[in-house]
Parts: structure tokens; C-alpha cells; sequence
């Protein structure tokens, strides 16, 4: 059911946007620039916290990692990653396949800045095989995103 509610939301929002699938699994950072034949900053990961009672879905650079004290300043209090369990129930998408398109519960969604470092980046479109290509503008766009600057300053 994801890779289809994300192949509806992009028949829907952007139709011009094709579904990348492959034979094999892009479900880590790693896997996925190694199939997709990028650097790993290019993938966009989508992280799915708990802050306080709200879910949210942070998207970020692949090689990028959250900073606590940004995130909880940024979205009022301290986060916690959620279980796999929670992630594929609220999202409708694996863990691996995550990604803020066609989700199974409207959820607010939070994109990192450093995605910005990039013209075109590779979120994953709901399964583990799956990605698009996309402006992280047009992302946001798309999915009615804050900008935020939650991930810690690559050196």
C-alpha cells in the first residue's frame, strides 16, 4: 500500500515526478547512494520523532546528523525516534521506505536546511526499492514543510 499512496499523491501534486524503483534495497543511507550512484548527502532521509504528545517528520541530508539542543529548540522540546512498529502505523511506510509522501496519517513535517547544500536530492517514495528525484524546494512544497535547522554543522 505505501509505494502506491505515494504513486497516487504524486499523480495527484506532481505528476511530472517519476518513481524511481530498482531491484535492489535502498533502504540505509548507504544502500541507496550506492544504487543510485550518488554521494550519501544526496539522499534525503525522512526521521520520524516524538516531541512531547506530537509526531513529526524531520527530513534531512543523508550524512547528516540531528543535534538535540537545535532540535528541541526548534520544535519545543526534546525528541525521541519512534519504533518500527509506530514509524510503518503512522506513516503507512516501512522503516527504509520512509518518506513524507502519501502518508497514511497527516503528519507536520520539518525540512533540515542542509538539504539546501544540494540542487536535487533522493527522498524515498515508500518502499524499500524506491526513491524520486527532487528539488528540496519543490519537496517542501510539495508536502507544506517548515524549514529548520536541526542537524549538527558538517566539518
Amino acid at each position: 500500500m505505501s509505494l502506491e499512496s505515494v504513486r497516487a499523491f504524486f499523480a495527484e501534486k506532481a505528476p511530472d515526478i517519476a518513481i524511481i524503483e530498482l531491484d535492489t534495497s535502498t533502504a540505509t543511507v548507504a544502500l541507496a547512494a550506492e544504487a543510485h550512484g550518488v554521494e550519501p548527502g544526496r539522499i534525503a532521509k525522512t526521521l520520524s520523532l516524538r516531541v512531547g504528545e506530537r509526531t513529526v517528520l524531520v527530513v534531512a541530508r543523508g550524512d547528516a546528523r540531528l543535534d538535540n539542543r537545535k532540535l528541541k529548540e526548534a520544535l519545543g522540546g526534546k525528541a525521541k525516534m519512534l519504533g518500527a512498529e509506530d514509524v510503518a502505523a503512522l506513516t503507512g511506510h516501512p522503516v527504509g521506505g520512509v518518506c513524507p509522501f502519501g502518508l497514511a496519517t497527516p503528519l507536520p513535517v520539518y525540512c533540515d536546511v542542509s538539504l539546501r547544500a544540494f540542487d536535487e536530492v533522493l527522498p524515498a517514495a515508500g518502499a524499500l526499492h524506491s526513491a524520486v528525484r527532487i528539488a528540496p524546494e519543490r519537496m517542501a512544497s510539495l508536502v507544506d514543510a517548515d524549514w529548520v535547522d536541526v542537524c549538527q554543522d558538517l566539518a
